[in-house]
């Protein structure tokens, strides 16, 4: 049959991306540590040649089937360099989103509930680079300094949404693990939040947050500061859900070491 999208293209464009997205797939996450099946939401983007009329989008589905219906971060590099040669492309994208759960216990009670988190994982290579970005988003409990120090009792708080991104490369993908960056990130702020909690933990949770109020700008640098003594590349946005203000309080840095 003839073959349309392998024409020549006379325009002499070069396309950034082309590809596919919102590819709904079942994949299992085994970074060796956290195993977990799930359905995730993905998509997959090359760089066209000016040359080229068309990609060859089924051979995405192709690759997302055989290569990444495992999904190991630390060997995705391998993954991209095979679609590179598959999809016959100068650059690949692949991004792969899915929720991933972790067991928290509750700090008196000692009761185990599962907490998700929102995953992605992006793979990016050229002829001569390869990134993988792995971004977690959790939630943990802010209390507001000024309002603990202005009032005669009690202090405002609310919950906190954080997204970490850490980036790896060829040598080093897959730099901080899901759980190490849950564990990271349920130690900032100013306590961490549980899907079950009794009254004893309650208890805990709220004096624990009491005691330790911290502005949005407090998590974040908490974290980077974290992330540099790990030697990281990373990227931080915070979000304070207000409790009493008609609005959210945000904040977001970028480093590159």
């Amino acid at each position: 049959m003839h073959d349309i999208q392998n024409e020549a293209d006379p325009r002499g464009i070069a396309i950034d991306e082309v590809g596919i997205s919102g590819l709904r797939y079942p994949v299992t996450f085994d970074d060796g540590h956290t195993r977990q099946h799930g359905i995730a939401d993905i998509s997959v983007t090359v760089g066209l040649q000016a040359d080229r009329r068309g990609t060859h989008m089924s051979r995405m589905i192709a690759l997302v089937h055989e290569e990444v219906a495992t999904l190991a971060p630390q060997e995705l590099p391998i993954a991209l360099k095979r679609g590179l040669e598959l999809l016959e492309a100068p650059t690949l994208a692949l991004t792969l989103s899915l929720p991933i759960a972790t067991t928290v216990t509750a700090p008196a009670s000692k009761r185990e509930s599962w907490q998700t988190h929102d995953v992605t994982i992006t793979g990016r290579i050229t002829a001569d680079t390869c990134t993988v970005a792995t971004t977690l988003t959790t939630d943990v409990t802010s209390l507001c300094p000024c309002s603990k120090a202005i009032s005669d009792y009690g202090a405002h708080n609310q919950r906190s949404e954080i997204t970490l991104t850490v980036t790896g490369t060829t040598d080093t993908p897959y730099p901080l693990a899901i759980h190490e960056i849950v564990d990271l990130l349920r130690n900032v702020g100013s306590a961490p939040v549980f899907p079950l909690i009794k009254r004893p933990d309650e208890r805990v949770v709220t004096m624990q947050a009491y005691d330790h109020p911290v502005f949005v700008e407090d998590i974040i640098r908490d974290i980077s500061l974290a992330c540099r003594e790990r030697g990281l590349n990373h990227a931080i946005r915070a979000k304070n859900l207000e409790s009493i203000h008609s609005h959210d309080a945000i904040a977001s840095l970028t480093y590159t070491g």
